[in-house]
This record gives C-alpha cells, structure tokens and sequence, in this order.
C-alpha cells in the first residue's frame, strides 16, 4: 500500500508544479483537475504494466486520504455561511437527491433492461455523492462487487467531463446565475465531492464555499436515503426480516465539527491557513488516485446500458438542476 501512496504521491507532486505554471492558470485549472488528468493519462497507458502492485494505495488515497481531506475543508467554511446558504440549498439538495434517484432506476431498469441493483447503485451514485454513495448502497441492496465497480466507473466518467463542461458552459455567459447561485448548483449536481471542490476552487469565494456546503447536504443525506430504501425492499420483499446494514458518512459528520471549530475563530488565522494548504494537497492526491481508477476497459464487457442511463441523469443533473437552482433561489 505505502508503494501506491508514494505513486499518487509523486505524481500530486508533479500536477502541484505544472498548476503553477502560467499558461496553466490563465486556463483556470487548479491542481485537482490536473490531478485527475495525470492520473488518468497513467492509468490508460503504463498502469496495467504493473498489475496490482500500486492497487491498495490508489485506492487508499482515492477514498480515506479523500474523507480526511473533505474533514479539514471545514475550516475553509464558517458557520455563518452555511447560515447564507440556508434553507435554499437544503430545499434543492432534496429535491435534486429525489428527482435523480427516482430517474436513474426508472430509466435504468424501464429503458435499458439493466437490473435492479446496478440501476439503484448507479443512481444512488449520480443523485448523492459519487463512489461514496455507491459504496454505501451497495450493502443495502446486497449486489454484487462488480456491480459497484460498474456504477463508480459511471459516475467518475460523468464526473469528470461535469468537472471540465461546468466551467466551459458558465464562461459563455448563458448561465443566469450569481457567484453564490452556480455555486449552489454546483454543489447539487455534479457527482464526487472532491469533483465540486475542483469546480468551486476555479473560482473561489462564493462559488466554492455554496458549492461544498451545499454538496456535502447531500452527502448527509445518504442515510436517510437508505434507510428509506432498505424500508422500501423490506415492504417489497416476501420472507425477510427487513434488516439492512447502514453506512453513516462519518466524514459529513466531522465536516461540520471542524467548521463549529472554525467558526469559534479559536484557532490563529495563519495556522487555519497552513491547515488549508495542506488540505489542498491531500485533496488533490484523492483526485490524482481517483484518475488513476479511471480506464476504458472498466466499460467493455458490461454493455452500454449502465453508461447511457448515468448519461440520462447527468443531462437531468445539467438542465434540470438548473431550473431547480433557479426556481428556488428566486422564489
């Protein structure tokens, strides 16, 4: 494991470096989505030459260096500004949440003839918070792994292009929204957490601080979504005792502890900065391992099925969350 995190930990290093470079910045691209792109690139090309030997590390980093990471970004937030957020980005994480677990598995198993957990594990995915969300649907279905792994590729896929398409349809001015509205649909509709604060930390400010708070109300609400879920199988299922395992976010959780911390102003000013620099490295490590997960053979041999239907929810995610961000925030 150490000999992977020291592979994502190179290449962070050098995705760091290049996001300094000039023509870099004056594209807009932080060391996130450098990050995923290096990755990415290594993993569709030289990766398989070393079979499984950097394995256990990538995938340490894309998932527990990612929830540390996402812990200590609360002290970017304060409690005042989830305050400025409000009811709003509640009301729109709901609905969003709702609206694309409902289509993904009706789309899914209605039009695409998939089965009913890979339509749920894909659409929990799309609706919550990525591979995360997957992850803690999956024992509450009781799927198969493979079936995961299928629903995480989507995710990540659509995903990323969200991470590159956002910042290209806002530079054309066709969105009519504030810094603190795009942040706010930001946040309610594009998949990873770690892909919202890439997206939000283009911009800064308003755009990133709405964008993560109002990502992570969605990610709170992956256990209610499943308890509501294993509620709804056991009513359907004949012969079982309704029990299902549930997975709490533990790092939503801590999230919101550190930004009661930060909000007390307990901690020097030039410590919490040291703290966000780090936190941006550890964050841009997740994206790098998260890039090095991602490979087109992941979809070959499962159909197109699994792809078309996260491609339904993601246009929903696009245009339809915008209305929904709209109509909320203007009501």
């Amino acid at each position: 494991m150490l000999q992977g995190v020291i592979l994502v930990l190179v290449l962070t290093t050098v995705a760091t470096f290049i996001s300094h470079i000039d023509e870099v910045k004056q594209l807009g691209f932080s060391p996130l989505v450098v990050g995923i792109v290096l990755g990415m690139i290594y993993a569709n090309s030289i990766g398989d030459n070393f079979g499984n030997r950097f394995t256990d590390g990538i995938k340490f980093s894309a998932k527990r260096i990612l929830r540390f990471a996402i812990v200590f970004y609360g002290f970017r937030i304060t409690f005042g500004e989830i305050y400025n957020v409000g009811l709003d980005g509640a009301i729109i994480s709901i609905l969003i949440v709702i609206s694309t677990f409902a289509i993904g598995t009706y789309v899914g198993m209605r039009f695409f003839k998939l089965d009913r957990d890979t339509s749920m594990l894909t659409a929990s995915g799309s609706s919550v918070c990525g591979a995360a969300a997957v992850l803690a649907t999956e024992p509450v279905l009781k799927s198969e792994s493979y079936k995961s792994a299928i629903a995480v590729s989507t995710v990540v896929f659509f995903g990323t292009i969200a991470m590159f398409l956002y910042p290209a349809v806002k530079s054309t001015g066709i969105l009519d929204l504030n810094d603190s509205q795009f942040g706010i649909y930001v946040g309610a509709t594009i998949h990873e957490v770690a892909q919202v604060v890439a997206v939000g930390g283009t911009y800064g400010g308003d755009v990133s601080n709405s964008a993560i708070i109002v990502k992570m109300t969605r990610v709170m609400l992956i256990a209610p979504m499943l308890i509501i879920l294993g509620i709804i199988l056991s009513n359907l299922s004949k012969g079982t005792n309704g029990q299902n395992s549930l997975v709490i976010p533990w790092f939503a959780v801590l999230f919101i502890v550190m930004s009661g911390i930060n909000s007390l102003n307990i901690i020097p000013k030039d410590i919490v900065e040291y703290i966000n620099i780090a936190d941006q490295f550890l964050l841009t490590m997740a994206m790098t391992a998260l890039g090095m997960e991602t490979t087109v053979k992941k979809f070959k041999g499962v159909g197109f099925a699994p792809l078309y239907t996260a491609g339904i929810m993601f246009i929903w995610l696009l245009i339809g969350g915008y209305f929904i961000t709209k109509l909320i925030t203007e009501f």
